[in-house]
Order: C-alpha cells, then structure tokens, then sequence
C-alpha cells in the first residue's frame, strides 16, 4: 500500500519525462504523434488500476485513519517531512482524479486537440495529473503548497497553446488570479509552521498536538490568507471571473481537468487544513463564507438564465462554467456549516460535481466538434438543435448529464446539495441559525433556477422541429412534382451521433453517476468517520 501510494504520485511525473524521449523503434506505430499519445493512454491506465488496488486495499473499516503512509524526512532545518498518505476523506478525489485523466488521455488519442506537438500536450497532462494527485495525497503544509502550484503551470500551457478564441487572455488571467491567491495563502501556512513548530497536517489536527500553540489571533490570520488561496481556486464569488473565461477558451480535456480535478483543490483544503488546523478562526469566517457561497449559487444561476435565453449569443461552454460557480457554492455552504452532516455532503457534493461537470464538458466540447460552435443561438436556430432526432444517443446523454447536474433524485448530484442544505439547516454551536437559514433558503431558490436553465439548455439543444430529410413533395399527374425541387425543404445537416471511443470516455462517468445516486452509502461510509474524527479534534 505505501509502495503504490507513492508509485501514484510519481509514476505521471515519470511517464512526463518519458513522453519528452524519442519513441523506441518497435512502438513507433503508425507515427511518432500516436506513439506518444498511445503512451499517455498507457501511463494515465497504469496510474489508475493503481489508485483501484490501492482503493481495493483500503481498509474500509477504519477510514478515518491515515493509511499507505510515507513519512520521510526531506529538510530537517524547517521540519519539511515528505509524508504521504490517504484517508476516507481524500481517497475518493485520488480515485477520480486518476479516472478523469486516464478518460481525457483516451479522449485525446482519438481526437487530439489542435496546437502544437502532441509531446508537449501529453508531457502537461502527466505532469498536471501528478500535481493534482499529490495535492490529495500530502500531509505537510509545504508539500501541499508545492503540489498546489505544480498545476499552475501545465493548465496555463493547456489554455494557451492548445485553447480557442481568447486562449492568451484567458490563460493569463487564471494564473494571475490563482498565483496571487497562492502567494498570500503560503504567508497563512508559514504562520501556522512558525507558531506551532510544525507543518505536519495529521499532527497539527489534534486538539492535544501542536496547534495548542496557535491563538486565536493567529488562527484568525491564518484563515484568512489561507482562506483567500482557497476560495480562488475553488471558485468562490466574486473571486471566480477567471474560470468562464478559462473554460471558454480551454480545449475540452483542459474544461474536464479544470472543474473536475482542480476546483476540488481548494475545497479540499478547507476540509483538510483550515477546518481541522484553526477551528476557532474557521468559526468566526463561517457565516461569511456561507455568506458568500449563497450568493455564488444565485448569481451562478441567474448568470445561466441570462445566456440560455434567445437572442443572448450564450455560449454553452461559457454556461456550464457558469453553473460550477453555483455548484461548488453548495460545496462551500456545506463546510462553513461546520458540522459532519454538511461537510460530508461538501465531500459528496466535489465528486459528484467531477463526475457530471466533467461528461458535460465532454459533451459540449463534442457537439462543438460536430456544429463548429457553442453558440447557442447559432446551435438552435428557430426551432431547436434537435439532438433527439439527429444524434438520439447524444442528445439522450447531453439530457442525462443536465438532469444530473440540476439534482434530480436518484442521481449523483442531489446527495451532496441536500446535505449541505441540512448542514445549514442546523449549524455548528455558536453560528448564527437565522442566518444560516437564510443561506439554506437562497441555496433552495439556487436549485430551483438552475433547475430552469437546464431544462431550457435540453429544450433548445436535445428538442427541436428540424426533420431528418426534406419530406417528399407530392406528384402531379405526370409524374412529376408539383413544384420545382429547388423549392423543397431543404434536408437537415447529418450530425454524427456517439463513436465507439467516445462511448469508452464517457460511460464511465454516466454509470459512476447513477451508482453513487442510488447508493450514497458507498461514499458517505468513508468520508463520515473521518469527517467526525477531522471535526472531533482526532478522537
């Protein structure tokens, strides 16, 4: 278990250096362009039947505590230890990590997005892959740090050289949000090494350990510059307007990376520093952030609503971006609850967000492909796109992945948001319930609205009256038609429905989502104790 957890870490970082070699001659294949793509493919595969042994090896009877550990020392002058290891609370995001990459690597081998050398891009994607797997599986505030910002820069290369319409830009302005997020964070956990003597996270979130040594005063700055880290990557309003920008423009794998794997970065480490580590400064911000998370879910809704509406020229990548700023202020409500019933619907809710986000990208960057566009306007025309009639298959997945996103019951998405809801319904000791009522009704209203531009997103894209073929015009006695063919209804463009490849990339994503709607236990059973025991102080 230890050998594989760290093999988990280190294998993309491998396989990145690896992509950057020439090709030995007997796995050439066809040309050098598919051999380093095969080479992805293989090393984001070996990377996850990894992560499923070391999921299968798990001991699911104690998931509160920290297994496959590796604990090293790296440099002994300021305490910075290399220490690993997984608990019930990260192993889930390590396992869908390794999974949404592995899909992506296998996406891009049959569709390789236009840019510059398919070295480049697979080199990134590995390199992004073991940033984001680290993250999840660190235990030292400085390890989390470095692995924090080792994503910055393959994700910029991803928008920049492999992006669409405004990639410079766009590029530029998240890594100049998260950076400058990332800078203030790191004064936050100098502050809490320096004052409690150590950056260990499993140590520091003992009540009876090291952050005894941490004030409230200290607490209360420690959380606000971590906190403003945080919540730019997560992305909280109104800190969020680098992410439509950026998913707008990335190529499809870069959309499904970014909301799937990386806005969970920040997420996460609220639930594994600032919760556990600064309770007390964490109590004290929680009616703020909740603040903010509920107004993130309305104004995410609203900003969907305005660019599904005729006439708007939304972009429909442009909305599903939109709709992670409400999505993940469900994440956000969930924790500044501060209580296990929310936090663990937080944890639900970061999966389930991956899971249905991600096939959504897919889908949108697909329907790009076949029209050109994701303009909405131009996708629908008079009547509607009509997916059902043209592509049934995609149409009917391009719906089950809206349904899923609004929260039907029975699907991935209502667990996480009906928990955080429940979380604000009864907070902490010492919140503000009116308050937090308050947040839990607007979180209710946000539903509601994203409920009707979903709908409106199917009925515009999946319905519609454009007809298969022309339909026949009648014949006149002699046979011929009645009126001149050139006056015929023109017939409706052929839109290619799913691929076979495509159907490897995405029913995954499709049947993980139904398996944890009709069965929540599956997760709840590893996040809840060690929820209870991060909440608990370690006991």
């Amino acid at each position: 278990m230890q050998f594989l957890l760290v093999g988990v870490v280190v294998l993309p970082l491998l396989g990145a250096l690896a992509a950057l070699l020439p090709a030995p001659p007997g796995l050439k294949g066809k040309n050098p362009d598919q051999a380093v793509l095969r080479h992805g493919v293989t090393v984001t595969g070996v990377v996850l039947a990894a992560t499923v042994a070391l999921a299968a090896g798990f001991d699911h009877a104690q998931p509160a505590r920290m297994q496959a550990t590796t604990d090293i020392s790296w440099i002994p002058a300021l305490g910075i230890r290399i220490h690993l290891g997984v608990d019930g609370i990260s192993l889930p995001l390590v396992v869908m990590t390794a999974l949404l990459t592995f899909l992506c690597a296998l996406y891009s081998y049959f569709h390789m997005p236009t840019g510059p050398s398919p070295k480049a891009f697979v080199a990134l994607l590995l390199v992004l892959e073991a940033g984001t797997l680290a993250t999840f599986a660190v235990l030292d505030l400085m390890l989390f740090f470095l692995a924090f910002e080792m994503v910055l820069i393959p994700m910029y290369f991803l928008i920049a050289r492999w992006g669409g319409a405004g990639k410079q830009a766009a590029a530029w302005k998240f890594i100049l949000y998260t950076l400058l997020g990332s800078v203030v964070m790191l004064l936050g956990l100098l502050l809490i090494g320096v004052k409690s003597g150590t950056f260990d996270m499993v140590a520091l979130a003992t009540d009876n350990g090291p952050k005894a040594q941490l004030s409230h005063t200290v607490q209360l700055l420690a959380v606000l510059a971590i906190g403003i880290g945080l919540v730019v990557k997560s992305p909280m309003w109104p800190l969020h307007s680098w992410l439509p920008d950026a998913h707008t423009a990335a190529p499809t794998v870069g959309s499904v990376l970014l909301a799937g794997v990386l806005l969970k970065m920040g997420t996460y480490g609220f639930v594994r520093i600032a919760l556990p580590i600064t309770p007390e400064g964490m109590h004290t911000y929680a009616p703020y952030l909740a603040a903010f998370a509920a107004v993130g879910i309305i104004y995410g809704s609203l900003a969907c609503l305005a660019l599904v509406r005729k006439g708007a020229k939304g972009d429909l990548k442009r909305l599903i971006a939109y709709s992670s700023v409400g999505h993940m202020g469900f994440v956000l409500l969930g924790i500044a609850s501060m209580t296990p019933t929310g936090v663990n619907g937080a944890l639900f809710a970061n999966i389930a967000h991956g899971l249905i986000t991600g096939l959504l990208f897919f889908l949108v960057g697909a329907l790009k492909d076949r029209y050109g566009t994701t303009d909405l306007d131009a996708l629908a025309g008079t009547t509607g796109a009509a997916l059902y009639g043209k592509a049934p298959r995609f149409g009917g997945l391009l719906a089950f992945g809206a349904v899923a996103s609004l929260g039907l019951p029975g699907l991935a998405g209502f667990w996480g948001e009906m928990l955080a809801m429940f979380g604000a319904f009864r907070p902490a000791a010492g919140l503000s319930r009116p308050a937090f009522l308050t947040f839990m009704v607007l979180a209710g209203l946000g539903t509601l609205l994203t409920a009707a531009y979903l709908l409106l997103v199917v009925r515009r894209v999946c319905m519609g009256g454009t007809p298969h073929l022309a339909p026949t015009a009648p014949l006149g006695a002699d046979g011929d038609p009645e009126r001149p063919a050139a006056e015929a209804p023109a017939p409706a463009p052929a839109v290619p429905d799913l691929a076979r490849y495509e159907y490897a990339a995405w029913s995954p994503l499709a049947a993980l989502t139904v398996l944890a709607g009709l069965w929540p236990a599956a997760l709840l059973g590893l996040t809840d104790p060690a929820v209870q025991q991060l909440l608990g102080g370690g006991k």
